[in-house]
């Protein structure tokens, strides 16, 4: 199989690959910690069993997101949300450093969480900055802009948490922080790659002009664990 195929089920191929330091693991059910990441995995074709294993590792009633193979629940299994996704690989997105670009750390994680509060552009928790290097950009002492890295399976490093705060959008910022955070996965011999919902046209356009391309559609969901589900 190419290694193309690990992005197939990313968050499965980052706990079984560089981020094992990270796995949470009932048999065939892995996750992050709940403050590093809400991400949970299952093989690429689970059956019955791994899913009990998911519902042992989460608890009765805990909303679960899924990914890859795992979105075509068992009955008794709710489907609280779902909605259309793309995954674009950046095989031809040129890296630059950035001047203004500087390093985030714990230190930063107040700011970086006021910042995607008030942007929403995803998932990020107390202990995220941990899953790989988040660059900043500040005006006048502010966190103004980010973006990072999150998901790593073998080979591949996912960008994620770009976001601007809304008084200095338009300004080319994501557009300078993507190709710096690129950079540093570049010189590890990596390909980025990211997620983006369907429906932010805007952002997928910036994306495809650095030099991103579509992989495949995909699906984001998460469900609900039954109360009574048996676990072993």
């Amino acid at each position: 199989m190419s290694d193309r195929h690990l992005l197939d089920n990313p968050v499965w191929a980052s706990l079984t690959g560089p981020h094992a330091r990270f796995a949470e693991r009932y048999g065939n059910a892995l996750r992050y910690p709940d403050d590093v990441s809400p991400f949970f995995a299952l093989p690429g074709e689970p059956g019955p069993a791994d899913w009990n294993d998911l519902a042992a590792l989460a608890g009765p009633g805990a909303i679960v997101p899924v990914t890859g193979g795992a979105l075509a629940p068992p009955d008794g299994w709710e489907v609280v949300a779902q909605g259309a996704g793309v995954q674009l690989t950046g095989d031809d997105v040129i890296p630059a450093p950035d001047e203004e670009a500087v390093r985030l750390g714990p230190a930063d994680v107040p700011e970086m969480l006021d910042l995607v509060a008030r942007t929403q552009p995803g998932p990020f928790r107390p202990r995220t900055v941990e899953m790989g290097t988040y660059l900043g950009i500040r005006r006048d002492g502010a966190l103004v802009a980010m973006a990072g890295e999150r998901l790593h399976p073998p080979g591949w490093t996912e960008i994620s948490a770009v976001c601007t705060d809304p008084a200095y959008r338009r300004q080319g910022l994501a557009s300078r922080l993507v190709p710096a955070v690129a950079a540093g996965i570049r010189a590890r011999g990596e390909t980025p790659f990211l997620h983006a919902a369907a429906s932010n046209t805007s952002a997928i356009r910036v994306y495809e002009g650095l030099g991103f391309h579509l992989r495949r559609r995909t699906t984001f969901a998460t469900v609900r664990v039954p109360a009574d589900v048996p676990v072993a």
